[in-house]
Formats: structure tokens, sequence, C-alpha cells
């Protein structure tokens, strides 16, 4: 606590002012936690002063708070492309990194508790820092960041705003999620020598080459990088009681979810294992159809989805090493899209699904249902297309940000042919016209030779995993499709990322 306090005086987080009637007054508290290592061992005490945000006022103590994040997609393509062509990849941490965002609102917030100035004890505190616990501190601390890494000649892309880029002498790219920042490029050189130019204006740990981020656990040897998320499921299996369940193959059972059955008591247990299971779809494709079903009855909750969420868990248990591979090849853009159409049984919409390669390696995939009620199997398919085709053309950008280059036009691959007939050319007009404008902007990108659309058997579609439950035999092979599996020890064997001698 002392450590805390003193860092928050050192950068002159407050200053104390008398308590005035017309003040708002923001209380805070000690929050202390235990951080542990990925494989359970604990790193270090912390304690934090934490502003009690609840208590601010929407234009008085905050205006703007949105502050961006990376995203997962692109979070994968600088994995890929860090294993294609053996980038350096290492991830640093800025401590306290709230405490370095300048506040533009008058914030008074009572003094620390345990910390009370004997000379002032009834004076307020006047931040002049951001703080963690209050609204705008993320924003605050974002845009603290971007000036800096403006300044050091970094420009943000377009298509993800936490990914920043710079070109000349070499290129580097940084990626932002809070205060956990990713550092990658070809020359290890040009790396080290920002991460300290970096460290000569923020407390930057370099936390070496990427092992540890977000809950994400990375495992990286010179053939290949492996991302997944055993902790954080192991943890899971426990706080829910699990960690002794039967282990089943298949995330979902051959009968559908509805609105029967009792409601939950207290539908809080299945909140919070829903909740929970969604960070998990980051790592493991397999769970997005699953995980997209029991989270259409949070609201009202009952038994049946309990046991299917439980079924997850006991899918998770038999699975608990698995995750992503990320191998060397080739990076031409592949997509699968798929549709069931119809194919929930209370409101008869349709679920969409797709899954978008760059070379053997998967970086994209979603299981979402559809706003409206679909006609024909073609329309399904053929909105299921277009929202692909609007995750292509956003990965395309990413790679244009990136100043790199894909060397062949993006396949998406489908199993309707009259889908793939009206995606070329306005035929069955008839049957589509009731069909909304936006889902033919695939149209447009296909006469521009921007995507090439083709046909694949149903039987090879590999979107088929995230829009209905499959059984066991079927769930199995498409799995094996999507880069997805154990932990192999024997493929690290070799050297480790950056030139380490060991796995990080």
């Amino acid at each position: 606590m002392q450590d805390e306090y003193n860092a928050l005086q050192s950068t002159g987080t407050w200053s104390l002012v008398p308590f005035q009637s017309h003040q708002n007054i923001v209380g805070c508290k000690w929050v202390f936690r235990v951080k542990k290592h990925p494989d359970g061992t604990i790193d270090r005490y912390k304690a934090r002063l934490v502003a009690k945000g609840f208590h601010q006022q929407a234009g008085i103590d905050y205006k703007e708070t949105f502050s961006p994040v990376a995203k997962p997609v692109t979070i994968r393509i600088l994995l890929s492309l860090a294993v294609q062509y053996d980038w350096f990849l290492n991830q640093l941490d800025i401590s306290n990194a709230f405490l370095h965002g300048d506040l533009q609102e008058d914030v008074y917030m009572q003094q620390p508790p345990g910390f009370s100035d004997p000379n002032y004890p009834n004076h307020v505190c006047k931040l002049r820092k951001s703080l963690y616990g209050l609204k705008q501190a993320p924003r605050a601390w974002f845009d603290k960041l971007f000036v800096v890494l403006k300044s050091l000649g970094f420009h943000q892309s377009q298509s993800d705003t936490s990914l920043f880029v710079i070109q000349t002498p070499v290129p580097i790219f940084v990626l932002v999620y809070v205060d956990d920042i990713l550092v990658t490029g070809p020359n290890p050189t040009a790396c080290h020598r920002f991460i300290q130019q970096l460290s000569t204006i923020f407390p930057v740990k370099d936390l070496g080459p990427l092992h540890y981020f977000l809950g994400l656990e990375v495992q990286r040897s010179s053939t290949g990088l492996f991302l997944h998320q055993s902790k954080y499921i192991l943890d899971l299996l426990h706080k829910t009681n699990m960690a002794g369940a039967k282990p089943c193959l298949t995330p979902l059972g051959s009968v559908p979810l509805d609105h029967t059955g009792s409601l939950l008591p207290d539908p809080h247990e299945y909140r919070s294992i829903v909740g929970a299971l969604q960070y998990l779809t980051w790592t493991r494709p397999d769970l997005s159809f699953a995980v997209n079903q029991v989270c259409q009855f949070m609201h009202a909750p009952r038994e049946p989805h309990l046991q299917a969420a439980k079924r997850i868990l006991r899918f998770l248990k038999a699975t608990v090493s698995h995750g992503l591979w990320f191998k060397k090849g080739d990076i031409h853009l592949t997509a699968y899209s798929d549709a069931d159409w119809a194919g929930c049984s209370f409101d008869r919409r349709s679920t969409s699904g797709y899954c978008i390669f760059l070379g053997s390696n998967l970086i994209s995939w979603s299981a979402k249902k559809q706003p409206t009620v679909a006609r024909s199997s073609t329309e399904a398919e053929y909105r299921s297309l277009a929202h692909t085709a609007a995750e292509i053309t956003w990965v395309c950008k990413v790679f244009k940000d990136l100043d790199l280059h894909l060397p062949h036009v993006p396949s998406l691959w489908c199993d309707n042919l009259s889908a793939i007939s009206l995606a070329s050319n306005p035929v069955f007009h008839a049957r589509t016209k009731h069909i909304e404008l936006d889902y033919h902007y695939i149209r447009e990108l296909v006469l521009a030779n921007l995507i090439k659309v083709q046909y694949v058997c149903s039987q090879d579609q590999l979107a088929d995993i995230h829009t209905k439950a499959l059984s066991k035999s079927r769930f199995l092979y498409l799995q094996s499709k999507l880069s997805l599996g154990p932990f192999d020890a024997s493929k690290f064997s070799l050297r480790g990322c950056n030139g380490s001698s060991k796995i990080s």
C-alpha cells in the first residue's frame, strides 16, 4: 500500500484542496490482488487505489469514456505473420498505466483510506492524473499513449485503431490492449530501440518474448506457435465445481434448446458460466456455436440451459490442452461461409457461420443468428456470404495498413450454388427482390475481382461447425480441420522465439 501511495505522490496524481459544497466527491478504496504466473505460482502481491467511478456524474466528472482495444482477429493476424516471417515478438507492460493519463475534467476524490493528511484531514483530492476506477481513465491513458506514439513517428491503423505502424527506416508494429502492448517486426534491433525510447517516457516492463497475454498462453518455436487458454479453463472448471465431471466429446447435445423447462431460481450461476465461456472463444472456434446458443437465454435461463452450459464445461474437461496452431506456409486468404436455414426452432431464424484462414492458420470465425427470417436457403446462404465478405474486406484493409500485399485474390467457399450465382449476377430477381440492398455488397466485390466465390461440397464445408449441433464423428472431423488441437511438446524442441534457446 505504501509503495502504491508513494507512486501516486511521485506522479503528482492529485493536490489537496479545501472541500466546497458544489463539488461532487468521488469515493475510493484499496483493492488487493495476488498476481500469478501461467503455471499458477505467485508472482507478486499487489495493492491498488481505485476510485469509485459509480459516484461520478455524467457531464460533470466525465464526458467521453470510449477507449479502443485490440481486436482478437488483429492479434491472430500479427501472430500468424510473426510465425510466417520469423518476426521479433515481445510483450510490454506499462506500470500504473492509468496514472499517466491527463484529466480534462475537474474530479474531486476523498483522501485514500489510511493515508489522510493529518494537517488537512477535511481536504479533498483534486485529481490531475487519471486513476483506476474512473470512467474516463482508459480513454485518458490511450490518448496519452497515442500522442507519444505519434511523436515517435507511428501512424494509427484505419481498420483497428489500437494498431500502430511505422514503416521507416524499418517496419515496427505495435498493438495496444489497455496497458498490455505487443511489439513485433522483422528487425529485432529496431524493436529494441523503440522499447528503449518508450522506456524513457513510461515505466515500461519488457516481459520478453510473448508468453502470456490477456489470459492467452503462448508457446513458440522456430516451427510455429501454439495459442491456448489451458490455465483459464482449469480455473473455470474449479470455480464451477466441474473439475471432476465426466468428460464428453461434443459441446452440444442433439436436443435443440428452447424456452421449455423450469426457470432457474437464481440465474447468477448460469450468467457467470456463460460470460466466462465467451472469453474462451478467443482461441476455441469449436465452442463458437455452442456458446452462441447458450448466450441466447441470458434473460430468463431455465434448467435445460444450465445443463447445456455444464455440457460445454464437460467438453472443456476433455479438451483442456486444445488451442490454435499457427504454422509457416503461404499467406493466401481463404474463407468458408455457411448457414443453417431456419435452424432455430422457436423463431425460425437462420444461423450464419464463417471461418477465415491465412494460409493454414485460422484467424477469424463467427457463429451468429441472422437478424430476420430468411424465406429460402438461398437467401440465408447469401446473407452469410455478405457477412463473410465484409470480414474479408476488413482483413484486407488490415494488410494494407501493414503495407503487406496478398499474392492472390481471396477465395470464398460456399456450398449453395444458387447463392454463388446470385453473388455473381442478378439472377432469381423475382424471388430475391425482398433481400436488403446491403446484402448485395458481395456482388460488387465479385464483379470488381476482389473476392472469388467458389463451390465446395457440403461434406467439406468447414463453416458447418459454426451453424448447427453435429454428430460426434462430424464434429471431430471439422474440429481437426480448424488448426485446432492439443499441445504437442515434441514440436517445441527447437530454438525458441526471438533467438531464445528455450520456450517462453
